[in-house]
């Protein structure tokens, strides 16, 4: 991505016995997950665009603001318009949950930016009830909402989140996840993600930063990254890839919502929704089965037309194939993982006509342009 609307960063040093060695650029919107083994520089790079960390060879540039060049040029931390949120809201507990929210908000609202409004973050993250209370009285959730909701508030132009959700049990995990993905779609705001889960990135992210040992292994869009063989997060058992679309019907009758993306259409049991409302797909490659001819007699609802793209090797007996939709081999690419004695009898190979089965899908908000 090149000219208005990109963050561009590089940090490049040696921490004791870590090499960081980092140049990206993605887009000032959104959420940019920050994804890899434990190790492998997530937080450190959270750290130095925060201006935690200064590294000598550094570049920072938001949109044209630039917060750190080679030269003189750095800002320090409190200079920086940006919210950390990090694995514990650290709220302080002789204030009320209002004053804590308040705690570092600035005292003029910028000049630069859509104000970020008090009454809005409130209802948002749906604490309003919880305003009077002491700190020592909420749930880890309600810590953890407080906490984003207060880093909002400083009227950031960059939010930080480092894993936010990690001290939190799965159901708590799953209660909150509604919430960031309220803010996600409602301010315009960048956000740099880190987690160690995946199906956090997949709910969340436009844009995912894959790093080990320091350095970037791959960059860009969430579906693009999913869907390179060449990458190891489309070899695991668990590869799935996360798409955008739009809800193009419901019927009622059988309670089935069908959602439309490039090439294609999935349908899936969900709560009725207006026609355009954007959703987000997430699909397994074991759940994606390839046939030669047009499937009948079938249980399954989501079958359609496709091509095979490219195909690797998981080992001697199973192989994942990148399949794109649409008869013209255009569309939304998925992963189908498949037996090479599957592969060789019906005689599969790039370029070759297919009908994608999807045995299932699930379904979670999609971002709003």
């Amino acid at each position: 991505m090149t000219g208005p609307q990109a963050i561009k960063a590089a940090f490049h040093n040696t921490l004791g016995k870590f090499t960081l060695d980092t140049t990206f650029e993605v887009p000032a919107r959104g959420v940019t997950a920050l994804f890899g083994p434990s190790g492998c520089g997530k937080t450190t790079v959270l750290r130095c665009i925060a201006g935690l960390i200064r590294v000598k060879d550094g570049y920072f540039d938001i949109d044209g603001e630039i917060w750190q060049d080679r030269d003189l040029t750095f800002l320090p931390t409190y200079r920086r318009p940006l919210g950390y949120v990090f694995q514990e809201a650290s709220l302080f507990p002789h204030m009320s949950v209002r004053r804590n929210l308040l705690f570092g908000a600035p005292p003029q609202l910028p000049a630069d930016r859509p104000a970020i409004d008090f009454d809005e973050v409130v209802d948002l993250l749906g604490i309003r009830a919880l305003l009077d209370r002491s700190p020592r009285n909420l749930s880890g959730g309600e810590r953890q909402r407080v906490g984003i909701g207060r880093a909002l508030l400083t009227q950031p132009r960059l939010l930080l989140m480092d894993e936010p959700l990690s001290a939190l049990d799965r159901a708590t995990k799953g209660e909150i996840l509604p919430f960031i993905e309220k803010l996600r779609d409602h301010f315009a705001l960048p956000i740099f993600y880190i987690t160690h889960d995946m199906t956090e990135v997949e709910r969340l992210a436009d844009t995912m930063i894959l790093l080990d040992k320091g350095h970037i292994v791959a960059s860009g869009l969430l579906a693009d990254l999913q869907s390179d063989p060449a990458l190891p997060l489309a070899m695991g058992r668990g590869a799935a890839v996360t798409l955008d679309g739009r809800v193009e019907a419901y019927d009622a009758a059988y309670g089935l919502l069908t959602v439309g993306v490039r090439g294609g259409r999935f349908i899936e049991p969900a709560a009725a929704a207006p026609v355009g409302e954007p959703r987000r797909v997430r699909v397994i490659a074991s759940d994606v089965s390839l046939a030669r001819e047009p499937p009948s007699e079938t249980s399954i609802l989501n079958i359609g037309p496709g091509r095979v793209v490219e195909a690797r090797p998981v080992d001697g007996h199973e192989i994942v194939a990148v399949v794109s939709l649409g008869a013209d081999g255009k569309g939304a690419r998925l992963l189908s993982r498949l037996t090479r004695k599957a592969w060789d009898q019906l005689a599969l190979a790039d370029g070759a006509p297919v009908y994608v089965q999807v045995k299932a899908v699930s379904l979670s908000a999609g971002r709003s342009e």
